[in-house]
């Protein structure tokens, strides 16, 4: 197994930015999964607080964690292009630089938090390019998010108070025709539960392929780090 820091200029956010990769051995092509981080966090997050990387091992994955600071994956109105970036500039990056799959049925993203409102926003926007996506702990009403005083101000960086059906996973799920499987996932101690408990009513009701895994924990490493092994799991990953 190879865990690889990379820094790269990006045109999308004309600054350098930094993405670690994990890289199995003796694989031709693996399937990639995309995971991202919190709002505290960044690419190194993963690595430092879960197994990630030998839980990929295992499964003969592929990872790549991208940066992405406070943006909500997003392009920022006052600020970077950080959709542009992770949407079309970071998969064509990867591939330019490691024999991964390009493949959708081998593509997946996932992530934790702020990191999973970009996976599903990424899986709602784009469904042909991604054969799964999970949300852990996911930030996924943005609208509620604004009401909590903490996090408001971040938010509105981000979006400057624009609230377009572009950044309302809720939307998104609603002007759908195809969606690749989704799991939902959260401690039933989080104050995002709320949150994640409207969308997996709302998908359900969709129809959405949905796998929900609701346990006992809080807004912690400790239950990414279970949850995520269980993600990787889940994933229909080629068997080689």
């Amino acid at each position: 197994m190879a865990l690889l820091t990379c820094h790269v200029e990006s045109d999308a956010l004309q600054v350098a930015t930094t993405f670690t990769v994990v890289l199995p051995e003796g694989f031709h092509d693996p399937p990639v999964l995309y995971l991202l981080h919190g709002l505290t966090d960044d690419h190194s997050g993963w690595t430092r607080y879960t197994s990630v990387e030998r839980y990929a091992e295992e499964a003969g994955l592929a990872v790549v964690m991208p940066s992405a600071y406070h943006s909500f994956y997003t392009d920022e109105v006052h600020g970077h292009r950080y959709w542009t970036y992770l949407s079309e500039e970071l998969p064509s990056l990867v591939r330019s630089l490691f024999r991964v799959s390009d493949r959708p049925e081998d593509t997946f993203v996932a992530g934790l938090s702020m990191g999973g409102y970009g996976a599903l926003k990424l899986a709602l926007t784009h469904p042909d390019r991604y054969a799964a996506a999970a949300s852990l702990s996911g930030t996924l009403d943005i609208r509620y998010l604004t009401e909590l005083e903490d996090r408001a101000a971040i938010v509105h960086r981000a979006f400057d108070g624009r609230f377009g059906d572009e950044v309302d996973l809720f939307a998104l799920l609603s002007a759908a025709t195809t969606v690749p499987p989704l799991y939902v996932g959260c401690g039933t101690s989080d104050g995002l539960l709320d949150a994640n408990e409207r969308f997996i009513a709302a998908a359900t009701a969709a129809g959405t392929p949905l796998t929900v895994d609701l346990r006992p924990g809080d807004h912690e490493w400790r239950l990414w780090d279970a949850m995520i092994e269980d993600v990787i799991a889940w994933l229909p990953l080629r068997r080689s």
